[in-house]
């Protein structure tokens, strides 16, 4: 009887303390501090392409977020705008996926992730995501992104990952997508 009140009281202590879970996430953009400190934007004209665009830091409603518009086009072999940030340090241990708040034009936009393996400029891993004009949560798990190339390992590890990047690839489309929130989960 003693054990199981020890146990009981055990529980009960546990449950009262804020303990990480799962479910919980680790934001670790909200854009309210000085995001073009940290954020960068490139297109394919880095390769030759033709693609162009811009990302603009703005406020609605008092909640900072940004905003990547452009044309991607995929003559001259590109096909691309991004906006990509480098990670401070690294997602923190049982990091099991990606957390976005974000909005757009209705079309499909992607994750980019690179480690400290994918060292040649066109090497990533790449998730697709879809967007509507009303803010919403995408979650994409670590098993979601695939390798570019063949030299990758299948799945990106999290004590590995060096940056993060929202991207409109791969086809002619015009790009409008806001993000209010990055983070891990």
């Amino acid at each position: 009887m003693r054990r199981l009140s020890c146990l009981f009281l055990a529980v009960l202590l546990a449950a009262s303390f804020d303990v990480p879970s799962a479910a919980q996430t680790l934001v670790i953009e909200d854009f309210r501090m000085q995001p073009e400190t940290r954020w960068r934007f490139f297109t394919d004209q880095v390769m030759g392409g033709v693609s162009t665009g811009r990302v603009e830091f703005l406020q609605e409603d008092g909640r900072p977020h940004a905003r990547m518009t452009g044309r991607v086009s995929t003559e001259n072999r590109g096909g691309f705008i991004q906006m990509r940030m480098d990670l401070a340090s690294s997602p923190p241990e049982g990091t099991t996926g990606l957390r976005l708040v974000v909005r757009g034009n209705g079309q499909r936009y992607f994750a980019h992730l690179r480690t400290s393996g994918t060292i040649l400029p066109w090497q990533y891993y790449q998730a697709g995501f879809d967007v509507t004009g009303t803010w919403a949560e995408v979650r994409l798990p670590l098993e979601a992104f695939k390798p570019s190339g063949s030299l990758l390992r299948r799945v990106p590890s999290a004590p590995a990952l060096t940056s993060v990047a929202v991207v409109a690839f791969g086809r002619d489309h015009d790009a409008e997508i806001e993000v209010r929130e990055v983070g891990f989960y």
